[in-house]
């Protein structure tokens, strides 16, 4: 486990491809668990710690995953993720290179709007048209901000948060993400995850009301460390 911030009413890991962030169907020890297990033997807590999981991340997904430590800060920071208000997330995401797909607009942020249906049998959403039963709204922008031969670094905000939102939505319009098979990408990548990274969290402090800024490290890979040199 990987610390990149911890206070008396938050802490914020970067997770791995391999991880899921809470637990599920597959037994499989999620992030959280593992905070726990730190706060406990850190701070020599007797009992149950208390962890409060504010948001979440696809397991084949990497980056900055924060976590509440006090009921305060987790009703705070729910209230913020759901809003859109005073908190950002920012992506990187490595795709195919196609500028010609992208045309003028290459170096400019580029805004995407859709409508997704998510097919829960399938785990997978879908872009459909406007007013299909249960579609919701999903709105992202995008820009590249580094390239190699084959591919582009993608910075992509969120307006909304849908399931697979950037997944989906960049698949959508012949920018699969490398790595990801269930949206289109050519190849697997040799770790089992896709190029996806939870790059920073910037938000208002749930309790100490003060600004903060918290990044994850790109993945120990070659092609990331390659792209990251540009920026």
């Amino acid at each position: 486990m990987k610390l990149l911030y911890e206070d008396n009413h938050i802490i914020a890991v970067s997770k791995t491809c391999h991880e899921i962030v809470q637990g599920d169907k597959t037994g499989d020890t999620p992030l959280s668990d593992t905070v726990k297990a730190y706060i406990k033997e850190k701070y020599q807590k007797p009992g149950e710690v208390f962890l409060g999981v504010t948001h979440r991340l696809d397991r084949p997904t990497t980056g900055v995953v924060l976590f509440a430590r006090t009921s305060k800060a987790l009703t705070r920071l729910n209230a913020m993720f759901q809003s859109h208000e005073q908190i950002q997330k920012t992506y990187w995401a490595i795709v195919e290179k196609n500028e010609r797909l992208l045309g003028d607009k290459a170096n400019e942020a580029i805004r995407l709007e859709n409508y997704l249906w998510r097919n829960e049998k399938q785990n997978k959403s879908f872009v459909v048209k406007p007013g299909t039963k249960d579609a919701k709204r999903a709105v992202l922008t995008y820009k590249v901000i580094a390239k190699s031969e084959r591919y582009m670094l993608l910075e992509i905000n969120l307006e909304t948060g849908r399931h697979h939102q950037i997944r989906c939505q960049l698949a959508a319009i012949g920018l699969p993400i490398k790595g990801d098979l269930k949206y289109g990408a050519k190849r697997s990548n040799p770790d089992g995850g896709i190029s996806l990274h939870a790059r920073k969290i910037e938000c208002i402090h749930p309790v100490s009301k003060l600004p903060i800024s918290i990044t994850a490290p790109v993945p120990d890979d070659a092609l990331w460390h390659v792209l990251e040199q540009q920026i």
